[in-house]
């Protein structure tokens, strides 16, 4: 290994350390992780509204059934991913929460893939 990797792993464990053993530490790295999850979370949703902005005439001119099958599986998505920790707490929960995710993008992909076919 590199000087360098040896410095970064050094710093990584350096403050793994300094978390662990400093009073208060656990409820730094908490409110880290919390912040770093917000910042995802903006990111997702910053990217979702610029696809919706730049595709509104795509969005507009689907059927209404089209449309709102898109959005319902936009929609069971997201409560699948905000229920995440309760569903993964059973066995039952993961599959349901697999089933879930699955199925609204397998509906998603085909709402898109029939919007785009030529059809009248």
């Amino acid at each position: 290994m590199s000087l360098k990797t040896l410095r970064n792993i050094a710093i990584i464990a350096l403050i793994a350390l300094l978390v662990t053993v400093a009073p208060g530490g656990g409820n730094l790295a908490r409110g880290v992780l919390a912040a770093i999850s917000m910042a995802f979370l903006f990111a997702i949703g910053s990217f979702g509204w610029r696809l919706y902005k730049e595709n509104q005439l795509t969005l507009w001119s689907m059927t209404n059934r089209h449309r709102a099958a898109l959005y319902g599986s936009f929609a069971v998505c997201f409560m699948a991913l905000v229920a995440t920790a309760r569903l993964w707490n059973s066995g039952v929960g993961i599959l349901i929460w697999f089933g879930l995710v699955i199925g609204s993008a397998f509906t998603a992909y085909t709402v898109i893939k029939e919007s785009r076919r030529y059809a009248i």
